[in-house]
């Protein structure tokens, strides 16, 4: 029999709030009890009816494992909506052992759902790609796929290959969302090119997110844009028109619609501290989603990668193209950005972890699974101590980083 795991005394943060005394109970592969660690941790009356009725610890026939963690954090595991790779890892071109060590890379940083991105290629390429990834999908190694490219603007291509680019023909997106078999989660599109309304609806009509993202367009066309399905302002501030006064540009349309999730890459790179102050005091905290926009290097270290068909130099942490010089991708984990949005940034520790967890599992269409610490949900949870450094991440009641307290 799995033993009943019992986390106590950390500071836990719930959707209610923190706990400062805080305790978890794990049966199996899911939460069946949250709450303070002097009341009793027996499911709650309204807990889902097919969580384990017998869960209080010391039950007869159940075996307990209690961990004390005081003086810790204990947070939902993260979700990351935009990746690329890790751990010396492409998802956009790696063999299926490659993108599982990307994949195992960012758990051990606390990233327990990920959606694996793509980038610009030839379509027949993409289309393989899709297959394969739908695969992982399927075995529940990834959340879905996220189609970054071919459909965007060569004004702000950021790092990807401009003679692949295309404008967004409804009937190829079909082509991309029919070969994910089912598993696409979202696609990046420039939707002021020709096409892109279209695109836009043919993606909401099928449950798949559109996103404003490597996109010149005015205000008033992301306006549009929103208006016809798009939820999702890919990695916001970058590969787009800065906001103006005059010509107030997507950025603005994206922050002020309540409709929209901003992502935002909270490396210290891609985003100055007060533009990331700017989008939560303008989105809310409600409507951020930190995401890595991880590539290859993420977890593994400085030296030369391919994006794509693309080089990439990466030194001290930063990845930049080898032709050009512009930002690609990041080396971020979410662990590094939960600790930076603290530190650094001086968000409220519950902002930050909703960015991290809540949000985008909301946006993903999973929360009634994963992004919250409640009961019925999967036991995905990430240790950390008072200075917000990573010590422990359980993944469906497994432990990924055994808890280090030392």
């Amino acid at each position: 029999m799995t033993p009943t795991k019992v986390l106590t005394g950390a500071r836990v943060v719930l959707p209610t709030g923190t706990v400062d005394d805080g305790r978890v109970t794990v049966e199996g592969t899911r939460i069946v009890a949250t709450g303070p660690a002097n009341l009793s941790s027996e499911a709650p009356a309204n807990a889902p009816s097919d969580v384990p009725s017998n869960t209080s610890p010391g039950a007869p026939g159940n075996a307990v494992e209690t961990l004390d963690l005081t003086g810790h954090w204990l947070v939902p595991g993260f979700v990351d909506l935009h990746n690329h790779g890790g751990g010396g890892a492409s998802f956009p071109s790696g063999t299926v052992d490659e993108v599982l060590k990307g994949i195992r890379t960012h758990r051990l940083h606390g990233t327990t759902t990920l959606v694996a991105s793509t980038v610009t290629g030839d379509m027949d390429v993409l289309v393989r790609r899709a297959g394969l990834l739908a695969e992982l999908a399927e075995q529940g190694d990834i959340a879905g796929i996220h189609f970054e490219g071919p459909f965007i603007s060569p004004c702000r291509k950021g790092a990807h290959s401009e003679e692949l680019l295309r404008d967004p023909d409804p009937a190829e997106v079909r082509k991309l969302i029919d070969a994910a078999h089912g598993r696409a989660k979202m696609v990046t599109l420039a939707t002021e090119l020709p096409g892109g309304l279209d695109s836009v609806r043919l993606l909401a009509e099928h449950g798949v997110i559109a996103a404003v993202g490597h996109t010149d367009a005015t205000y008033e066309q992301t306006v549009a844009a929103i208006d016809a399905g798009a939820t999702v302002a890919t990695h916001l501030f970058n590969a787009m028109p800065a906001l103006g006064h005059r010509a107030p540009g997507p950025i603005t349309a994206l922050l002020e619609d309540e409709r929209v999730t901003v992502e935002l890459i909270n490396d210290g790179t891609h985003l100055h501290p007060a533009a990331l102050q700017l989008a939560f005091h303008h989105a809310g905290p409600g409507r951020v989603a930190f995401v890595t926009d991880a590539m290859d290097a993420a977890g593994f270290g400085d030296g030369r990668y391919l994006l794509g068909p693309l080089e990439v130099e990466v030194a001290d942490g930063v990845a930049r193209l080898v032709e050009g010089g512009s930002i690609a991708g990041s080396t971020l984990t979410l662990d590094r950005a939960l600790k930076r949005a603290v530190t650094v940034d001086g968000l409220p520790v519950e902002h930050a972890v909703a960015a991290l967890s809540a949000n985008p599992a909301r946006l993903l269409g999973m929360d009634d699974r994963i992004g919250s610490l409640e009961p019925g949900k999967d036991a995905d949870l990430v240790v950390l101590d008072a200075d917000f450094t990573l010590k422990g991440v359980m993944r469906r009641g497994e432990w990924v980083v055994a808890p280090q307290l030392g």
